[in-house]
């Protein structure tokens, strides 16, 4: 019976080529815009936007992408883009990688609400249901002095509906019905969603949404335990005061209850499953002011967003295995982007400001054990400057960063980094760029189970950031009327090498865990914490990829792959949550056709090879697998409105896990399958 989660997303491949494109200037964002996007997916280029955020963000809306219509997870639409895994088959144990990096390493947000903090190895620590969503951002890498501090392997940046979204020109209050079925774990998804504009300048939309789970199974016929009730709640408000001023608020929550695993990532062991709870609730309110004045451009935002785990000990046996294990982070950003035209060329230059904290706190038995918690102020500045075909972008971040008090002995870290990207139009529609950016991140908050208040810890007072950087080069360029009139064919392909120092991994103790030393943080003892690698880290990869758009008809191609290297035992990144980083090389295929004007059908086809062990203790063996959808969409034209999906995912059943999840090579028991076939049907009603 187990549940898996959706969202908004995107064709791997369409997603790489417009990353790469997009690092030109305003005049090659409409130019993008000609560009022949995946035949599932829709791409968002503004010409307003950052070059350096458009170099690796590119929103795509769950509508205009045929299976993310009928997601439950995250991997259901995030796996598509080149670069980007998602492991855990429960959707309270989603994790997303980027390069084979954890979500420790990658900044992820909620409507500009940053999602801070490690909960519990065992299960995820994003709590999202994909029907809240209309589009999401995804950076594959940091390209950028924006994103800043949690975010070395990249960021993900997801966006809820919005009133605007929904209402038709003229409308003044609308609503949108929707059911899902998927026959795997037997899960049943209804929501419905209210949206209006009383006035000219104000907006209000709510929705709620149901989503019931029961055990699915593998393609073995193995079951994959989960029995469980989510409630999805997201409510918005907005209004425009005067022309220039744009003032939101926002709230969201997700809530999921049931019979789960002991260990979630361990879905078919033999553990006995228990009730538990994760929750999470997030408040945000923005203001925009966007004056005729081009030198003002200001986006604020503030946020609290808090992230539970709860199990009751009512039904547990052994003591200290209940607990309440709480994330919350507060923050807050302005932002200002402001045009500048001279004599050699346009500029536009993005400043900004961000403060945000997050704290834990763990509590078993009722009984608070532990809290922590860390601090960031930064501050950035950015110059996209166009000079006719060359652009050219430096940037600048400093960050001051409080680490916690049970980590790092609350040390504070005073760091700056910069950037510097350029790319040159070598013929038209064909572009050339390069980047270099120095990254940077401060100890994270413990894991929060593992919170004592510096009980049986080792606090390392001379733990250092992580540092490093990441160099990509690559080209994109487009062809047209190929075979026809009007058809086009993008080609793109990057090159990157990612370079870690001081990587930090957190050593448990007790059991057959060797521990640390409490007073040294030598290894072998009985206290845990955490360390810097004594070796750097490098992982090196390509991401390529072809599109190709005929009339009714669409195709596209791509690849990718990411190795990580220690310097000195060539051991690859170690892993927290489960097996190794590495994940196999990723080939995909996406095809869709429109035989008439109320109909769509498409194919997915995925493949990962397998990845071969190196002789280091994270390092597994993790084998190849291939999985089919198709899908289809139709909206008839007798019922405005209305559209019908039906799709089989996993079509051949195949038994597989993927290559970021826990994956045991000689123990089946401790792997996390993911689910066999999977028939889903879906309608929704608009009106």
């Amino acid at each position: 019976m187990r549940e898996v989660k959706s969202a908004t997303f995107s064709n791997q491949l369409t997603v790489l080529s417009m990353t790469v494109s997009a690092i030109l200037w305003s005049q090659m964002a409409m130019a993008a815009e000609e560009l022949p996007s995946t035949t599932l997916q829709t791409i968002t280029v503004t010409a307003n936007s950052s070059v350096r955020e458009k170099v690796q963000e590119n929103g795509v809306y769950i509508e205009d992408y045929t299976p993310a219509q009928q997601a439950s997870h995250l991997s259901d639409f995030l796996n598509v883009v080149p670069g980007v895994t998602v492991g855990g088959t429960s959707a309270v144990n989603q994790r997303i990688r980027i390069r084979g990096l954890e979500d420790s390493n990658l900044k992820v947000t909620i409507d500009g609400a940053r999602q801070e903090g490690k909960l519990f190895y065992h299960m995820g620590d994003l709590t999202l249901d994909p029907d809240l969503l209309k589009q999401a951002d995804v950076a594959v890498g940091n390209n950028s002095v924006t994103l800043g501090n949690d975010a070395i392997g990249g960021a993900v940046a997801f966006k809820t509906v919005d009133a605007a979204d929904l209402l038709k020109p003229g409308q003044r209050i609308g609503a949108k019905l929707h059911a899902g079925y998927a026959s795997n774990n037997d899960e049943l998804l209804t929501s419905a969603t209210v949206f209006a504009a009383p006035t000219d300048n104000i907006d209000l939309l709510a929705y709620y949404g149901k989503r019931d789970t029961n055990s699915g199974e593998d393609g073995n016929g193995r079951e994959l335990f989960e029995d469980s009730k989510s409630e999805n709640i997201l409510l918005k408000a907005g209004a425009y005061i005067a022309d220039d001023h744009h003032i939101g608020a926002n709230f969201s929550q997700t809530e999921k209850k049931g019979i789960f695993p002991f260990r979630p990532d361990f879905p078919s062991r033999n553990d006995a499953p228990i009730p538990q709870q994760v929750k999470r609730d997030t408040y945000g309110i923005d203001y925009k002011y966007n004056p005729s004045n081009p030198l003002i451009d200001v986006d604020t935002n503030v946020y609290q967003t808090k992230t539970r785990i709860l199990r009751d000990s009512e039904y547990l046996t052994d003591p200290g295995f209940d607990f309440n294990a709480q994330v919350k982070t507060t923050g807050a950003k302005i932002q200002n982007t402001s045009n500048i035209a001279t004599n050699v060329g346009t500029h536009k230059l993005i400043s900004g400001i961000e403060h945000y904290k997050k704290e834990s706190e763990m509590e078993r038995d009722f009984v608070k054990t532990g809290s922590d918690e860390a601090t960031n102020t930064s501050v950035y500045l950015e110059d996209q400057w166009q000079m006719g075909k060359f652009s050219l972008t430096p940037g600048v971040r400093y960050d001051r960063y409080k680490s916690p008090d049970f980590i790092a002995g609350g040390k504070t870290y005073d760091n700056v980094v910069g950037a510097l990207a350029a790319s040159y139009e070598i013929a038209p529609l064909t572009q050339v760029f390069a980047s270099y950016t120095q990254l940077f991140n401060g100890p994270d908050l413990s894991q929060t189970i593992f919170n004592s208040d510096g009980d049986n810890t080792y606090v390392n007072n001379d733990l250092k950031a992580e540092e490093g950087s990441n160099a990509e080069v690559g080209i994109i360029t487009t062809l047209r009327d190929l075979t026809v009139a009007g058809d086009a064919l993008q080609l793109s392909g990057k090159y990157f090498e990612t370079n870690i120092e001081n990587y930090i991994e957190f050593v448990r103790s007790g059991g057959t865990r060797p521990g640390l030393n409490c007073g040294n943080g030598q290894p072998v003892g009985a206290c845990q914490g955490v360390v810097n690698k004594d070796e750097d880290y490098k992982i090196k990869g390509v991401e390529l990829a072809a599109d190709y758009k005929m009339n009714n008809f669409s195709m596209g191609l791509s690849y990718s792959r990411a190795r990580s290297k220690g310097e000195d035992t060539g051991y690859s990144i170690p892993s927290v949550t489960g097996s190794s980083s590495e994940s196999g090389d990723k080939y995909m295929v996406n095809l869709a056709y429109a035989p008439t004007e109320t109909t769509d059908i498409g194919w997915r086809s995925t493949y990962v090879a397998s990845v071969m062990p190196n002789t280091g203790e994270n390092d597994i063996e993790k084998p190849s697998y291939n999985v089919h959808d198709i899908f289809m969409n139709y909206s008839p034209k007798q019922i405005d409105g209305l559209k019908a999906t039906l799709g089989v995912y996993n079509l051949f059943d195949e038994a597989y896990a993927s290559h970021s999840s826990r994956l045991n090579p000689i123990d089946d028991v401790t792997t996390d399958f993911e689910k066999g076939r999977n028939i889903k049907a879906s309608l929704t009603y608009q009106f």
